[in-house]
């Protein structure tokens, strides 16, 4: 199976057409990891959730619509886009709620999921008085995780997120309809059997009297070599013991997976000990987790540095001396004005993008399947001066 990335429509001529720096999502790459989600969710019987958390451009959910069965929020405002902009389920979870917030986000949500014993008994009655409707459901920390480093890891040693086994009575139980969990962090599918069984090990006997479990997020189901007839193996054995029970899976990066880039230009190139291209788009304003997980993004028509004959540090357009990609080799010398493409940037990028430095954000664009590109939000100093002040 090919990636997206090797399967992407963009050319010369759309790059032309684009401003910079910009994303732009392609529609048939993002409907071909939503046809896959749907294939999983119909083949296990489960449901499939978007994470807003992590892809939350609502340009493109009237297709995420058709697809999958609503999405899951971090709180009052991811709640009211997805109700909003997708309006199909909405689940929202949050570390900790606000009491000025919990009926207006019980008005809006389907789950309301706690974090805590002490939450869940400060605020189910009142989400229940708000809305009869909404099914509650509690975190649950299965103490094991697979996860590559502890900041991804939310099973780690003194982990705010989630209640233990220890702290859950049968008298908890007849308030909630749902378990949730989520240890996962880009990881296959073996994974999810390794925590799965911690969770049984642990939460198992509270499970006949339960509604559904959420199985949380980071499943990286469209990898290309993502094993999903493992994943499917997994849950539908779960299924067959728990017949009862409706399962949720919650990816957000799964849906984004490669289905777009960032498009910058190289605005100089200076020399100190080797050639580095200043560019009009930030490491640490626009593709922060580059820096934080950290990880080197793809960049195409590239190779590692010294691989291809001329090698060029890629740095951004801000102050902070870290502000860098990366090194990276071409084929021929930079010149500036020059498209540089960094790959699969749609996911935890537009989300978590800032205005650091007064850097204007990326614009927003998509490649429709007839070809047709579509500006989708242009940014300006209106952008920046209202998130200061």
């Amino acid at each position: 199976m090919k990636s997206n990335i090797e399967l992407s429509k963009l050319n010369k001529d759309i790059l032309n057409t684009l401003p910079s720096p910009c994303w732009i999502v392609e529609e048939e790459l993002l409907e071909r990891n939503l046809k896959i989600l749907k294939d999983i969710k119909e083949r296990a019987d489960i449901k499939i959730l978007l994470a807003l958390k992590a892809y939350s451009l609502w340009h493109t959910f009237d297709l995420i619509g058709e697809y999958l069965d609503g999405c899951c929020a971090s709180g009052l405002y991811e709640a009211k886009l997805g109700r909003e902009k997708l309006n199909k389920e909405v689940h929202t979870y949050s570390p900790a709620f606000k009491a000025s917030e919990i009926k207006d986000i019980a008005k809006i949500s389907n789950h309301l999921v706690f974090n805590s014993v002490n939450q869940l008994n400060s605020f189910y009655k009142e989400a229940k008085e708000t809305n009869p409707n909404i099914s509650i459901g509690l975190r649950v920390n299965p103490e094991y995780s697979e996860a590559p480093s502890d900041i991804y890891n939310p099973c780690a040693l003194y982990s705010r997120l989630g209640t233990l086994s220890s702290d859950i009575n049968d008298e908890l139980i007849s308030i909630i309809d749902g378990f949730h969990f989520h240890a996962l962090c880009e990881q296959d599918s073996p994974a999810l059997g390794g925590v799965l069984k911690a969770f049984e090990d642990k939460f198992a006997k509270w499970l006949p009297k339960l509604k559904w479990v959420n199985f949380g997020g980071g499943h990286h189901i469209t990898r290309a070599d993502y094993d999903r007839e493992g994943l499917i193996d997994i849950l539908v054995d779960f299924k067959n013991r728990y017949p009862h029970l409706e399962i949720y899976l919650e990816p957000g990066e799964a849906v984004g997976w490669q289905t777009g880039s960032l498009i910058a230009t190289v605005l100089d190139i200076v020399h100190n000990g080797m050639d580095i291209a200043i560019l009009d788009t930030s490491a640490e304003a626009h593709m922060p987790d580059t820096i934080i997980m950290p990880y080197r993004a793809d960049v195409r028509y590239s190779a590692k540095s010294g691989e291809k004959s001329y090698t060029y540090r890629l740095a951004g357009n801000t102050c902070l001396s870290g502000d860098i990609m990366g090194d990276y080799s071409f084929d021929t010398p930079l010149k500036i004005g020059d498209k540089i493409i960094f790959e699969d940037q749609i996911h935890y990028t537009m989300v978590k993008a800032t205005t650091f430095n007064g850097i204007k954000l990326p614009d927003i664009a998509i490649l429709r399947k007839d070809g047709k590109v579509d500006i989708l939000k242009k940014f300006g100093y209106e952008d920046f001066i209202n998130r200061v002040g």
